[in-house]
């Protein structure tokens, strides 16, 4: 078990496992359309985590990492449709942080915090643009900051 989870409870731990399925879902699917650029940019992203995040988030990602592909998958099936109500039900899953990241080391919750808003940069930065290149649409650019995440470093 990773160290930070010592003092959760099973379901404080499974919104933290989870927190960077929901905030790939919540921007690849900002503009109404989760593309398959948007996909992959999401799973390589999770891959890439497991070997490249901050170091104390590396045993995270890991963790992430083993269910990441299955867990996007099945959560977008399982998440409404509508954009609108989509992004009601991952904010609401996202806004529960607020009360795990508190109980948690905070260098851990500010490296999280952090490396999560990282996490939704990158996967509106995966499609459009010129040549697919640094565009965000107006509906990722209003969640790509995860508002509904208080800063835990503030």
């Amino acid at each position: 078990m990773i160290e930070e989870f010592e003092n959760l409870r099973e379901d404080e731990i499974e919104v933290l496992v989870n927190a960077p399925v929901h905030v790939a879902i919540l921007i690849a699917g900002a503009d109404g359309n989760i593309d398959k650029s948007e996909r992959k940019e999401a799973i390589e992203v999770a891959r890439s985590k497991q070997s490249r995040a901050r170091e104390q988030l590396v045993d995270y990602y890991k963790l992430v990492g083993e269910s990441f592909e299955e867990k996007f998958n099945s959560m977008i099936d399982s998440l409404p449709e509508d954009a609108e109500e989509r992004n009601k039900a991952i904010t609401a899953e996202l806004r529960k942080l607020n009360f795990i990241l508190p109980k948690v080391d905070k260098n851990f919750a500010v490296k999280l915090y952090a490396s999560l808003k990282d996490l939704a940069k990158k996967i509106a930065e995966a499609s459009g643009g010129i040549l697919g290149y640094l565009s965000v649409s107006y509906e990722e650019a209003k969640l790509i900051e995860l508002k509904m995440i208080n800063d835990p470093n503030a």
